[in-house]
Parts: structure tokens; sequence; C-alpha cells
């Protein structure tokens, strides 16, 4: 066996999925609250040539001779840092500024949590709204429950405070709360979220569970922003160079097969 040939062809294979990973990061530049992943690479196991011994003269020979058999994906990790907060007419259009994300739940009744804050007030069957993302989930308080208001506020005077309480004005005209906050969530480790699609994430046991901000007074709380969204964190200067770079290494790595085979042709012309 070639050993060249096949630490070529992971070679091939790693850099492949560094290209689909930088593809999907321009193709989601524009995604509200998308958040950029990196391919992380690790090496394969290496094949002892020759162990540490000593010479025919018994002197030592300190080093060894360890050739690598080629490399592997090891993770696809997501950045976290803030996107650019973009305005938007929207009057339920909500950034946040700082670590926390919001609360949706699923369809199935699971909670998954987002940085997307593209939301709406949608009817609901009592003829009330609720407050939902695109998709119609709806959006959690800091108690775990839907955002739902009844049929007497009208969804064009609401309007949500810094720190996340839902007001409606009164007969002056002042916005008063309502007894209700959107709920923000932190984690021990983001990174350790899994994405579950449209910029969704759900906790897992790397992640840790999720932290309410309004019940952790240790952890800083996040500002929520009205008439903003978090716009993508792709730098696309930044991934059209590791593009290049991705794409030279997939070719320096075809090269490298092509010079093996041209190699063990040479070896079978010699009995010619």
């Amino acid at each position: 066996m070639v050993r060249s040939l096949w630490s070529a062809a992971t070679g091939m294979n790693a850099q492949q999925a560094n290209v689909d990973t930088i593809a999907n990061n321009l193709a989601n530049v524009n995604s509200v609250g998308y958040k950029a992943q990196v391919a992380q690479f690790k090496s394969l196991l290496y094949q002892n040539l020759q162990t540490v011994t000593t010479t025919a003269n018994g002197d030592p020979k300190p080093t060894s001779s360890q050739v690598g058999l080629g490399v592997r994906t090891s993770s696809i990790n997501s950045i976290f840092t803030q996107g650019s907060l973009l305005d938007s007419d929207s009057d339920t259009a909500f950034a946040i500024q700082g670590e926390g994300f919001f609360a949706v739940r699923d369809e199935d009744g699971t909670v998954c949590y987002t940085r997307n804050g593209d939301f709406i007030w949608a009817l609901n069957a009592g003829g009330g709204m609720t407050l939902t993302n695109a998709d119609g989930l709806p959006v959690l308080d800091s108690n775990n429950r839907a955002i739902s208001l009844n049929r007497t506020y009208i969804a064009s005077k609401l309007s949500i405070t810094a720190d996340g309480q839902v007001c409606y004005p009164d007969g002056n005209n002042n916005p008063q709360p309502l007894g209700i906050t959107i709920g923000t969530f932190q984690f021990s480790n983001p990174g350790g979220l899994n994405r579950v699609g449209d910029t969704l994430f759900a906790p897992t046991d790397a992640s840790g569970r999720a932290l309410n901000e309004d019940t952790n007074p240790e952890l800083t709380k996040s500002t929520i922003v009205q008439g903003y969204l978090e716009g993508s964190n792709v730098q696309v200067a930044n991934e059209m160079v590791n593009l290049i770079v991705a794409q030279r290494a997939y070719e320096m790595n075809s090269k490298a097969i092509t010079t093996s085979d041209s190699m063990m042709e040479t070896a079978n012309n010699l009995k010619r």
C-alpha cells in the first residue's frame, strides 16, 4: 500500500469538508442571527518505521522514525461573536446585545434557542395574540411560558423595554409593563449547542442547561433592542481568504496523488 495515496486522499476529504463549511457560511451571510462555523482538523495515527534504538557501536539514537497517515475533520465549531445590528421597520424585530438567547417551543414541545429576533404577533385560537417566530413557534417568557395577550390589545401599540418587559400605553399614552418579560437565556458553553436548523439551537450535555438571566443574578443580563435585528457574524473577506487557502490545500493533496501515481507507473515500467 502506498501511504502517500491514502494520506493525500484524507487531505482532500478534509478540505472538502472545509470548503463545505465555508460555503455554508457565505450562503448565510444575510441570515438573521446566523453564527459562523469553522472546521477544525486533527492528524491520524502515526506509523513507526523505526523505534528509539542504538547504533551498531552501541550509541543511542535519540529519535524514532514515524510517518503520518493523514488527517480528518475533528469538529466544526460555531463562533458566537456579536453580529451587527440591522435597522428594521418591524415593531416586533428584536436584537440581543450580550450573551443571551431567545427561547421558542418547537412543535414537539422541546425548547430551542435562537439569536434570531424576527418575531410577529400571530392570532391564536382564542382570538388573542401570541408572539411567535417566522415559523409560528411561540416565543417563551422568563417563566418558560408562551407570550400571549387577549384581544383587547393592539399589536402596533405594544413596546418592549431594554430588559424585555412587554409594555402597553395607559390613558396618558405612557407605556406600562404588563408583567410579561421576554425570556433570555445563557449557556456555560454555547459552543456545545447542537444546531437544529433555521438558526435554532438545542442544548446538549456539552453546552450545559439553559441559565435563565431573570433568575440568575450572577449572570450579566443581555439587552433587547426593539426595531433592530442581529445580522450574521460571517466576515465575507475572511471567508474568501479561507476559501482560497482550502482550495490550494485541496489542489496540493490532489497533486500528491498524481505524483504518487507517476512514481508507481515508473516503478512498474522498470521491468520493461
